[in-house]
This record gives C-alpha cells, sequence and structure tokens, in this order.
C-alpha cells in the first residue's frame, strides 16, 4: 500500500517547502515493509521486556501482597493515561498533525498540539500523583493497612510515568503522522535495558523479596523507582530520531488556529468511552484483587498478578502483528478519510483485517495448545504453582484475540472521520457484558476460577465490540464493508488453524504435556523446557498452517510474510 502524494508528504509541494513548515513525512514505503520495521522493533522491545518481567517477578513473585501491591501501582499510571488523556491524544492527535503538515502554518500549530497536551499531561500528574493514597484505595478491595500503605507509596513513585506515557504518545505521534514509523516501536527497548539494570541492581542487593515484612524505603525507591526511570528514557529517547530529522518543538502556549474545536468533540466522546472501558477494567481488578487476597500456604488462587501476567502472554501477537500493521495504515486512511475518498478507507480497512486475521487465528490457536509451556518459557520464575495458575486464565484471554486486532483497527477508522460518538455507544454493552460475566462468576463460580472467568468475559466482549463496530462501519463506508471476502479468508484461517492445533496438541502430549516442563530445578532449566516443548510443537503448528494456506490460495499470507522472507533471500 502506497499513500497518495498530498503536501503533507511531497516536499516539491508550496505547503511543505514553506518557511516554518517542518520537514515533510517520505512517501510511504507500503504496508509490509512499514510493518516490518515495526513488528521488528516490537519484538525485540518485548524480548526485552520478557526478560525485564521475568526478573521482576524473580524480585517480587506472582503470589502474595508485596506482588498484588506493585502490580496494581504500576499498573495505575497505564490506567490513569488511558482514561485521562491516552485515547483522547490517539483520537485527535493524528488526523490533526496531518491537517497541521498540510497548512500554511504547521510549524506554529504543531508546537501548539504539543505543547497543550504536554502542560494539560503534566498538570494531570501532579495532581493524581497527590491523590495517590485515594487512587490506590478505589482499585482495591479487602486489603490490610500494612497492604495499603505499601501500596500507596509504591503509587507515589509510578504515578509519575503518567507524564512520560503522554510524551512518548505525543512524540511518537508526530513520527507516525510523518511516516517514521520504526522508532516508536523501538523505544520501549531503552524501558526495558534501564529496567532490566535496575531490577538486576535489586536482585543483588536485596535478593527475593515477597514477604510484606521486608520492605522498605530502600526497597520501594529502588523497585519502583526504576518503573519510571524506564518509562522516562522511552519517552525522551525518541527526541533523537525527531531533531535528526530535521523537526523542532518550540515551546508555545495558545489555542488559536489549531483546529481544536472540530476535535474538542471527538475527545470528549472519546474521554467518556475510555472512561467507561476502565470502568470495567477496575470492577474486573478488584474481583481479581479479591481472589487472589484468599491466596493461602495450603491453596494457591489466582489474583491479579497472575491476570497480569497472562495478560501480558496474551498481549505479546497482538502487540508485535496486529499493532504494527495497525500503525502503518492508520496515518493512510485518516488522509483518505479528510480527502472523501470512501473507496481507500473501505479497501485498506479490508486488507488490514485480512492480513491481521491470517496472524491473529493463528495466534490463537498456538496460545489454547501452548499456554503452559509458554508461560514456563516467558515467565519462568512464577515456578510450577505460578505457570498452573496463569495458563488457563491465557486460554481464556486466547479467545479474543481475533476480535481485538480487528476492533483496534476499526476505532482507528472512527477516529479517521472524528467520530467518538459512535465508539462511545459500542463501548456501552461492551463494557456492560464484561461487568455482567464477573458478576455471574461471583455469583455461581468457586472463587478459584474468578479470573479465569474473567478472561472469558474480557474475550466475550471484544466479540461484542467488534461485532457492533462492524454494523457502524458499514452503514459509514456507504453500505459495504468487503465483508465477503473478510469472511471467507477468517473462515480458511480457522480450519487451517483447527486442524494445526490439533497437530500440536497431538505433538504436545507426545512430549509428555506438562510433566514434559521442569520445575524446581531453577529457573533456567524451566525457561528451557519451556523453550523446547514450545519451539517444537508451535513449528509443526505452523508448518500445517502455512502449508493448509498455501493449498487455500489465501493470499495475504504472501503479503504477511513476503517482506521478511525478502530479507532473509537477500
Amino acid at each position: 500500500m502506497t499513500a497518495p502524494t498530498d503536501p503533507a508528504s511531497d516536499p516539491s509541494s508550496e505547503a511543505a517547502s514553506g518557511p516554518g513548515t517542518p520537514a515533510a513525512a517520505p512517501p510511504s514505503r507500503g504496508l509490509g515493509r512499514n510493518s516490518i520495521v515495526m513488528a521488528a522493533g516490537t519484538a525485540a522491545s518485548r524480548l526485552g521486556g520478557l526478560v525485564r518481567n521475568m526478573m521482576l517477578v524473580a524480585a517480587v513473585g506472582t503470589l502474595g501482597s508485596v506482588a498484588i501491591a506493585f502490580d496494581v501501582a504500576n499498573k495505575l499510571p497505564n490506567v490513569l493515561f488511558a482514561i485521562l488523556a491516552g485515547g483522547a491524544l490517539n483520537a485527535v492527535l493524528v488526523p490533526q498533525i496531518v491537517k497541521a503538515f498540510r497548512a500554511h502554518n504547521a510549524q506554529e500549530r504543531l508546537d501548539k498540539l504539543l505543547t497543550i497536551s504536554a502542560v494539560g499531561i503534566l498538570a494531570i500528574t501532579a495532581l493524581l500523583t497527590g491523590a495517590s493514597a485515594w487512587i490506590v484505595m478505589l482499585y482495591t478491595d479487602g486489603w490490610t493497612a500494612e497492604q495499603l500503605a505499601l501500596g500507596t507509596v509504591f503509587a507515589y513513585w509510578c504515578i509519575p510515568q503518567l507524564f512520560f506515557y503522554g510524551l512518548y504518545t505525543l512524540l511518537g505521534q508526530v513520527l507516525n503522522a510523518r511516516e517514521q514509523f520504526g522508532p516508536f516501536m523501538w523505544a520501549p527497548v531503552a524501558n526495558n535495558v534501564v529496567s532490566v539494570i535496575g531490577f538486576g541492581i535489586f536482585l543483588v542487593v536485596f535478593g527475593s523479596s515477597t514477604e510484606l515484612s521486608e520492605w522498605n524505603t530502600p526497597r520501594t525507591v529502588l523497585l519502583a523507582g526504576t518503573a519510571t526511570l524506564g518509562i522516562a528514557a522511552q519517552a525522551l529517547v525518541l527526541l533523537v530520531p525527531l531533531f535528526r530529522s530535521g523537526f523542532r518543538w518550540h515551546f508555545r502556549l495558545g489555542l488559536r488556529g489549531i483546529g481544536l474545536r472540530s476535535a474538542g468533540s471527538v475527545a470528549l466522546w472519546t474521554f467518556a468511552a475510555v472512561v467507561l472501558e476502565q470502568a470495567g477494567v477496575l470492577y474486573l481488578t478488584r474481583v481479581a484483587a479479591e481472589a487472589g487476597a484468599t491466596s493461602n500456604d495450603l491453596v494457591a488462587v489466582a489474583g491479579n498478578a497472575s491476570y497480569a501476567q497472562a495478560l501480558l502472554i496474551y498481549l505479546l501477537p497482538h502487540s508485535l502483528v496486529t499493532v504494527s500493521i495497525a500503525t502503518a495504515l492508520f496515518t493512510g486512511i485518516s488522509k483518505a478519510a479528510q480527502a472523501g475518498d470512501t473507496d481507500r478507507v473501505r479497501d485498506d480497512l479490508s486488507l488490514g483485517l485480512r492480513t491481521i486475521g491470517v496472524f491473529t487465528v493463528f495466534a490463537t490457536a498456538a496460545l489454547v495448545v501452548l499456554a503452559a509451556p509458554a508461560t514456563a518459557f516467558i515467565v519462568p520464575t512464577a515456578g510450577e504453582e505460578g505457570t498452573a495458575l496463569i495458563a488457563p486464565v491465557l486460554v481464556a484471554l486466547s479467545f479474543g484475540l481475533v476480535p481485538l486486532g480487528a476492533m483496534a483497527l476499526m476505532k482507528w477508522v472512527y477516529y479517521a472521520y472524528e467520530d467518538g460518538r459512535s465508539v462511545f455507544w459500542i463501548t456501552v454493552p461492551s463494557t456492560l457484558s464484561l461487568v455482567a460475566g464477573l458478576i455471574a462468576a461471583q455469583l455461581w463460580l468457586p472463587i478459584e476460577t474468578w479470573v479465569i472467568a474473567a478472561g472469558g468475559a474480557y474475550a466475550l466482549s471484544n466479540w461484542i465490540t467488534v461485532l457492533l463496530r462492524t454494523r457502524g462501519l458499514k452503514t459509514k463506508l456507504g453500505g459495504r464493508l468487503d465483508g465477503g471476502r473478510v469472511l471467507a479468508l477468517h473462515a480458511k484461517t480457522l480450519l487451517a488453524a483447527v486442524v494445526s492445533a490439533l497437530a500440536g496438541w497431538g505433538v504436545y502430549q507426545l512430549v509428555g504435556g506438562f510433566d514434559a516442563l521442569v520445575f524446581g530445578s531453577g529457573w533456567v532449566l524451566t525457561m528451557l523446557s519451556g523453550l523446547w516443548v514450545t519451539a517444537l510443537c508451535g513449528l509443526v503448528m505452523l508448518l500445517v498452517y502455512v502449508v493448509l494456506l498455501r493449498l487455500f490460495r489465501v493470499r495475504e499470507l504472501d503479503r504477511l510474510l513476503g517482506p521478511l522472507l525478502a530479507r532473509f533471500k537477500r
């Protein structure tokens, strides 16, 4: 896919060559190549993230008061950013930045957009940091005074990450609008480097500290301070590619002439949608925290930390491929939507859904079959007990992976048309279904299965969301969505995935199943056993899947793998 030439991407145009205009974005290099660049960066950052997570689990574990307190506190800046800034920034910034590059006062508009956003996020961060104690109490239930105290201190150190998440988004969206996709995906590597060093120092100095009575100020400052310093590095490193490309951000306040009047409605509806969505996440967090609080020396029950580890693994395929493809398409979709080119928007959406589907359908099958060995490989420090708790949650979450990829791309199409209202109203039944599933679990299921049910409820809400967004986009795009090709593609991939899953399950049982994983002999052996079982079974599944897709003549497979294979050939 090549973006059409316009003043934002053509250096020879008058708009691009006028005084005070930032260097324009280079022409699009195509969906495949852009996706490979971003996927490579994401893979590198995720690999480092796995090492970071493994060291964090070694430091505080996945069960007990310390692990749950840090998980909640370190999750808060992500949740708060999603509520207060993330959705609005993503919904507003890319369309407005695309417009700014085409304006005669491009530099002024970009400076004001970035300055106002940064100042607003800084003020919100300061306010929420001061309210850490109240926020921790809101997100927890049934905690002792000691747990609340530790969680609050962690939150004081972690919530400032909110500002750096915002800065990372601001700078990254400018780079994406200029079609410099790589740095945004590679920047988290800086976070991982800082975190691995900091957590490594923690383990050398303090060792594993899973008991609440062991915690003191030096432990708290080193652990939580490292987490925040890593996010700061992730944001600030983006200044390097921006400066090298010739872009300069000047501190400039002011609202006039930057196009926020039309964007205000989108921001408000998006804010409302995210608040509603996070209300569901809040309830899920409280349910998981209540379940985890029942864990003791005799009975281990999955809680927040188990859910967080399952979610981390579940999001790996989404972040590696889906986000890369959606990001590469979003700028072009925004340009086409603003130009009134409905056919181009429909074609890009169809292309994205089909290409993403080839990957997510297989990823679902792989996670369902290989949940236990994948967990042992990715989180070896969780041990046998932790792995047994995480794997079922991962299986439940996995059934929502296919709609997750589709709904993410669809939401960005709504944003390209500056339509936040539809996103909000679709979020209502989605959130209600999540909460209803959690309440049903509390009423009718044993507490040991609540977190597994939470994963299933989350997957169900994804399917409801994607179905409603499909209906809405069909109306928005002239009554058709190229649904025949999209459904045919998913039918073929589903059949291929089922056959590959059966093959992978057979091999998994042949090598011994869960018993093939080595626990109790150190995390290195656990990781290696998880690696070889996952690699062997996964390779068999992949070969069966690819062969079947070739027989079914699924051309989207070539689009997904073509750029990668070309690089290997070179």
